[in-house]
C-alpha cells in the first residue's frame, strides 16, 4: 500500500490513496494531488508599484517568557525592518510582519531574542480563495429513511462512531456538564448550525488568523468559500441531543470555535499560538487540534526558523495544558510511522513549492501533535481496527478512536451504511468525512466528559484518567487493510501500549462512570 503523501489532514478529510475514488466522491473540487498553493503575485499600487506589505512575511520572536517585550528588543525589532503585530508576554512570543528578508538573522543576534523564524515562505496578502468542496450531503429523502429508536436524535443510527466507544452506553448516565467547555482550533465554527446552536460558547470563541484576537461578532465563522471541517468536528464534540441531526460524543457540554485557517486553509504559527493563548485565558477544558501547522509537515529543531516555530507553539499550548486545559490533537493521515528512523516529506513547504526531504522524526516534529503533552490521536474504522490512512508509531499514539475509514476496508453492521464519519457541515447539513481530524474530536469529547464527571481535575489527571479508561487494543498483526497479501503496516508494543492505538481505544462510559 503506498502512503498518500500530498493531503492535509484538516482541509481534506477523506483518505486518499488506497480509497481515491471514494474520497473524490465526496470532495468532487478537491485536487487530489497537491495540497492548496498560496497565491504568492504582488500586490500592485495606484502608482502600478509592488507594495512593500506584498513582500512582507510573518515571524515568531521569541524572549524570556514573563518579563514583557523590553524596550532594546523592541527597538532591534524595528531597526531590523520589523512591525510588532502583538506579543504574548506571558510565554515570551511576538508576532512580527518584516519585508525584510534577512529579518530574522538579524533578529536572532539581538541580546534577549533566544529563537526567530518565518512562519510562512508565502508573502502576507491574503492567499487565493481555494474551493475546498464539501462532504457528500445527505440528502432530505436519505434523512427520511433513518429510522430512529427511541431517545436517539434522527441520524444517530447511521452514527457506527457512537457505540465504538460506548458513547450511547453513557449518554444514558450523563450528556456532560454545560460547565465544560471544548475549543475547536480549526477553521472556523458554524454556530447558527441546530446541531451546535445550543451548545455554543460565544464568550469563548474568537478569529485568531492574524494572530491576533479579533472578537468580532461571527468571525470565527467559515465562509462559503471555506472548509466544513471546523464545523463537523465541533458537532462530533459537542452535536445536542435535541430531536435535530446527529449526537456528540459530549452532546451536554459547551462548545467553542477558535478560527486559525486562513481563507485558502493555511493554519500559520501566529494563529496557533492565539488559539493555544486564547484557550488559556477563556476557562476552556479542552482542547481540540485536527491539523499541521503549516507550512512544514515537520518542523526540523536543526533548522532555526523552524526550531523557532516549535518552540513557540509549545509555549503556548504548555501554557495552556498549565492553566487547567488539556490538548488534544490528531496524529495525521498518511500513514506515516512516526517512530520510523526516517521519513519522506514530499510536501513541505506547502505554501510556495514543496521539495522532497528525507528527515529524522526525533529531530523533526509535526506540531502540535508531536509536542509534549498533547493528546495523539490514531484513527480506527469501524470494524475497529487502524484506518488505513492513519499514522502511527509506538511512543507516539497515545490512544485511539473512530476516524472511519473506506467502507470497502471496514464495513459498519447495519443500520449505519458508511464507514466515514457523519457530522454536521455548514448551512443546517450534515455529510460524511473521514481522518484523524474525526478520531481526535471523539477523544476530545470523552476528554469533556471526565472532566464533567471531575469538574476539579487538572489537565494531567484528566489524561491520566483517559488513558487508564481506555480498552486495551491490540496491535493488528499482520495488518493488511486492503487484502493483497502485502502488509501495510506495522504495528509494534504489546496489548496494553502500543504504535497503532497507544493506550487503547477511548472509552466513553468509563469516563462518566469510573
Amino acid at each position: 500500500m503506498t502512503a498518500p503523501h500530498t493531503r492535509s489532514r484538516r482541509v481534506i478529510a477523506i483518505p486518499l490513496g488506497m480509497a481515491m475514488a471514494t474520497a473524490l466522491a465526496f470532495l468532487p473540487n478537491v485536487s487530489a494531488s497537491a495540497a492548496p498553493v498560496a497565491d504568492t503575485a504582488g500586490v500592485a499600487d495606484v502608482a502600478g508599484q509592488v507594495s512593500a506589505e506584498a513582500t512582507s512575511l510573518s515571524y515568531v520572536v521569541n524572549v524570556r517568557p514573563g518579563h514583557g517585550t523590553s524596550s532594546s528588543v523592541k527597538k532591534a525589532i524595528a531597526k531590523a525592518g520589523g512591525t510588532i503585530v502583538t506579543s504574548y508576554d506571558q510565554i515570551g512570543v511576538i508576532v512580527v510582519h518584516s519585508s525584510n528578508a534577512d529579518f530574522a538573522k538579524t533578529v536572532r543576534k539581538v541580546r534577549g531574542v533566544e529563537s526567530a523564524g518565518a512562519t510562512r515562505t508565502a508573502p502576507l496578502p491574503a492567499q487565493s480563495t481555494t474551493d475546498v468542496g464539501t462532504p457528500k450531503v445527505l440528502t432530505s429523502e436519505q434523512v427520511a429513511d433513518v429510522e430512529a429508536a427511541a431517545g436517539q436524535d434522527p441520524l444517530e443510527p447511521l452514527q457506527w462512531d457512537l457505540p465504538a466507544i460506548k458513547a450511547d452506553k453513557a449518554h444514558e448516565k450523563t450528556l456532560g456538564s454545560s460547565k465544560v467547555t471544548v475549543a475547536v482550533i480549526d477553521t472556523g465554527v458554524d454556530d447558527t448550525h441546530p446541531d451546535i446552536a445550543p451548545n455554543f460558547d460565544r464568550d469563548a470563541s474568537v478569529n485568531c488568523v492574524t494572530g491576533k484576537p479579533d472578537t468580532t461578532d461571527g468571525a470565527w465563522r467559515p465562509s462559503a468559500a471555506e472548509s466544513p471541517h471546523g464545523t463537523h468536528v465541533a458537532g462530533e464534540i459537542a452535536a445536542a441531543k435535541n430531536g435535530v441531526g446527529v449526537t456528540g460524543v459530549a452532546p451536554g457540554v459547551k462548545v467553542s470555535g477558535i478560527k486559525v485557517s486562513t481563507t485558502a486553509g493555511f493554519f500559520y504559527t501566529e494563529a496557533v499560538v492565539c488559539g493555544f493563548m486564547w484557550a488559556a485565558t477563556h476557562d476552556v477544558d479542552v482542547t481540540n487540534n485536527s491539523y499541521y501547522t503549516d507550512p512544514w509537515y515537520f518542523n526540523c529543531k536543526n533548522d532555526p526558523d523552524q526550531k523557532a516555530l516549535v518552540e513557540a507553539i509549545s509555549r503556548a499550548s504548555k501554557y495552556a495544558e498549565k492553566k487547567g486545559t488539556v490538548n488534544v490533537a490528531a496524529a495525521g493521515n498518511e500513514n506515516y510511522d512516526l517512530a520510523a528512523d526516517e521519513i519522506t516529506d514530499p510536501t513541505s513547504p506547502n505554501d510556495t513549492t514543496p521539495a522532497e526531504r528525507v528527515i529524522d522524526p526525533s529531530e523533526c516534529l509535526d506540531i502540535p501533535t508531536q509536542l509534549p503533552g498533547i493528546v495523539t490521536v490514531a484513527s480506527t474504522g469501524a470494524k475497529g481496527i487502524k484506518s488505513s490512512f492513519s499514522n502511527h508509531g509506538l511512543g507516539v499514539i497515545d490512544i485511539a478512536a473512530p476516524g472511519g475509514d473506506s467502507t470497502a476496508y471496514q464495513t459498519p453492521a447495519p443500520p449505519a451504511t458508511s464507514g466515514l464519519i457523519l457530522g454536521p457541515i455548514p448551512g443546517g447539513k450534515w455529510g460524511y468525512m473521514a481522518g484523524t481530524s474525526m478520531a481526535s474530536p471523539h477523544v476530545a469529547g470523552v476528554a469533556a466528559l471526565i472532566k464533567s464527571t471531575h469538574p476539579h481535575a487538572p489537565a494531567a489527571a484528566v489524561k491520566a484518567l483517559l488513558y487508564a479508561e481506555a480498552d486495551r487494543t491490540p496491535c493488528t498483526d499482520p495488518y493488511d487493510i486492503n487484502g493483497d497479501g502485502k502488509v501495510d503496516a506495522v504495528c509494534e508494543g504489546p496489548k496494553n501500549y502500543n504504535g497503532f492505538y497507544g493506550w487503547g481505544t477511548a472509552d466513553a462510559l468509563d469516563a462518566v462512570t469510573k
